[in-house]
C-alpha cells in the first residue's frame, strides 16, 4: 500500500461558502476581503477575453487560469515588494496581482520577448513565465541562495501544477532547499490533471505534501479554493522562510475548470460528472457567497466592478493591439545579456578560455 505521511490540512470555508471553522484574526478586515475577491473577479475576466483573443487569432496557446484565482491572487496579495515570483505558465492570477500589466501578460502569449520585460519597477525583479514544467524551481533555489548569502530577508516564491512534481528538476529543488535551509516556498497548484493524466496515475502517494518530508522541509496541504485557508497557510509559509526558518511545500487542492490550454480539448479524457461537481466547489462562487451572507458584497456592487474590471481588460487589450510589433531582428536582443562594462575584463578572460575550448558556454 502507498506510504501516508500524515501532513496538516487547512480549510475554512465549505464549497457553499459557509464557514466550517472560526477565522483567524487577520479575516477581521472587510476591505481585505472585498479586495481579494474584486482581483479574483477582474482575473477571471481577463483570462475569459485572453481565450477569446486566442480564438480569433490574435494571441498564441493560452493556459487559463479559470477555478485557481485564489490561490493566485494570495500569492501575489502576501508576497513583499522585493520578494521575487518565479512562476509556472498558469500565473495570470499571481502576475496581476503582483502588478505585472494585463497587455505585458498579452504581449507575452502573443509571442512578443517583450512581454516579460516588465514595467512596474515593483515587479522587475520578477522572472517570466516558466514553460518547460519544473524547471523554475530549481531558479527559485538559486534566488534564495543568493538572499541568504547576502543576509537579506526576502523570499523566493516558486508555482507548479501537480504533473510537475513528478519531475526530477522538482524533487531536486527540494532537496537543495532543505539541505540549504533556503528562504522559499513551493505552491503546488494540485489541479487533478497533468494535462490528460489524471493525479491518481501519476503518483502513488496519497498526498503531494508529503513529498516535502523526503527533503527535511516543512510539509502541509489546503484547500485551494477557500481564499482563508491558502492566505492563512501561506501567510505563515512566508514569515517562516523570511525569519530563516527554511522552506515550506504548500499543496493547494484546486481544480482545472478549463482545458489544459486553448490547444487542449479536456473533453476527450474527463467526465462531465467531475467537471459539474468541480464548478459547484470553485473559489470565486464561494468567497462571493461569503461575502454577500456576512453584508460585504451585494448585487449592485458586483456588477459595478464587473463593469470597472471589463473597461480595465479591454483598455489593455487596446494598448496591446496598438504596440508597435516587434522586428525580427529584435529577437537577438534578448537572448544573450549585454556585458557592463565594468566586467569587459572578465568577458574577455572568458572568451579567451571558450576559444582555447575550456570555456562553460
Amino acid at each position: 500500500m502507498p506510504l501516508t505521511i500524515k501532513v496538516p490540512y487547512t480549510r475554512y470555508l465549505a464549497p457553499d461558502g459557509q464557514l466550517q471553522s472560526s477565522l483567524p484574526a487577520w479575516a477581521d478586515n472587510p476591505d481585505l476581503l472585498c479586495r481579494l475577491y474584486k482581483q479574483m473577479r477582474l482575473t477571471r475576466l481577463f483570462d475569459q477575453k485572453a481565450i477569446a483573443l486566442q480564438r480569433t487569432g490574435r494571441i498564441g496557446t493560452y493556459a487559463s487560469t479559470l477555478g485557481q484565482e485564489a490561490i493566485g491572487v494570495v500569492i501575489g496579495e502576501l508576497m513583499h515588494g522585493d520578494d521575487v515570483l518565479v512562476p509556472y505558465y498558469r500565473d495570470t492570477a499571481a502576475q496581476l496581482r503582483r502588478g505585472v500589466r494585463m497587455e505585458e501578460i498579452l504581449l507575452y502569449w502573443g509571442g512578443d520577448e517583450r512581454g516579460c520585460a516588465f514595467v512596474d519597477p515593483a515587479v522587475a525583479q520578477d522572472f517570466p513565465p516558466c514553460v518547460p514544467i519544473a524547471t523554475q524551481a530549481l531558479h527559485a533555489c538559486g534566488v534564495a541562495s543568493a538572499f541568504k548569502i547576502r543576509g537579506e530577508h526576502r523570499v523566493a516564491v516558486t508555482t507548479c501544477g501537480d504533473g510537475a512534481t513528478s519531475k526530477g528538476d522538482f524533487l531536486e529543488a527540494l532537496n537543495v532547499a532543505g539541505a540549504w535551509q533556503l528562504p522559499v516556498v513551493f505552491v503546488v497548484n494540485n489541479n487533478q490533471w497533468a494535462i490528460s493524466v489524471p493525479r491518481k496515475l501519476q503518483c502513488a502517494a496519497p498526498t503531494l505534501a508529503q513529498k516535502a518530508a523526503g527533503a527535511g522541509i516543512a510539509g502541509e496541504q489546503v484547500d485551494g479554493n477557500d481564499v482563508f485557508a491558502v492566505y492563512d497557510r501561506l501567510q505563515e509559509a512566508l514569515e517562516r522562510a523570511r525569519r530563516g526558518k527554511g522552506p515550506t511545500l504548500l499543496e493547494c487542492m484546486s481544480y482545472r475548470l478549463s482545458d489544459h490550454t486553448t490547444a487542449d480539448d479536456a473533453s476527450r479524457y474527463r467526465g462531465e460528472d467531475e467537471v459539474k461537481q468541480a464548478w459547484a466547489e470553485e473559489p470565486l462562487k464561494r468567497l462571493q457567497n461569503f461575502l454577500v451572507e456576512h453584508r460585504l458584497w451585494d448585487e449592485q456592487r458586483e456588477q459595478d466592478w464587473v463593469a470597472e474590471a471589463q473597461k480595465r481588460v479591454q483598455a489593455a487589450v487596446e494598448a496591446y493591439e496598438t504596440s508597435v510589433p516587434q522586428q525580427p531582428g529584435d529577437a537577438l536582443d534578448y537572448v544573450y545579456a549585454q556585458w557592463p562594462a565594468a566586467k569587459a575584463d572578465q568577458r574577455a578572460m572568458w572568451l579567451e578560455r571558450v576559444s582555447r575550448g575550456n570555456g562553460e558556454g
